[in-house]
């Protein structure tokens, strides 16, 4: 594992937001979901996310995750992922990070 130092970590924006919508990604080479994320003063976020193992769509509006919001654009099928929704990867399992109590939208963890 590479060191990194505070200055490296400092530029990542990890941040608190809100699923607002998940819907199937049809057009994706593995199982996904497109979400769509609040965080707040930043806005809504798309991302691709291969959570279809421990997750059902209706079951994530509301939730609430952490992401990379500072990654640039990454195109995935017929769309654009605009932030990295962040989990525990165990095989083809990914359980999300997720805060324990409301917080809000935007918040920037550290």
């Amino acid at each position: 594992m590479e060191r990194i130092d505070w200055s490296d970590f400092s530029k990542v924006e990890m941040r608190v937001g809100t699923i607002l919508s998940a819907e199937v990604f049809e057009k994706a080479k593995r199982p996904a979901y497109i979400l769509y994320v609040d965080f707040g003063e930043l806005g809504i976020l798309k991302s691709s996310a291969q959570i279809t193992k421990l997750y059902r769509a209706e079951e994530l509006v509301g939730k609430q995750v952490i992401a990379v919001v500072n990654f640039p654009p990454k195109q995935i099928a017929n769309i654009q992922s605009q932030c990295l929704v962040l989990g525990a990867v165990q095989g083809d399992e990914v359980t999300l990070l997720t805060v324990d109590t409301p917080t809000p939208n935007g918040l920037r963890i550290g």
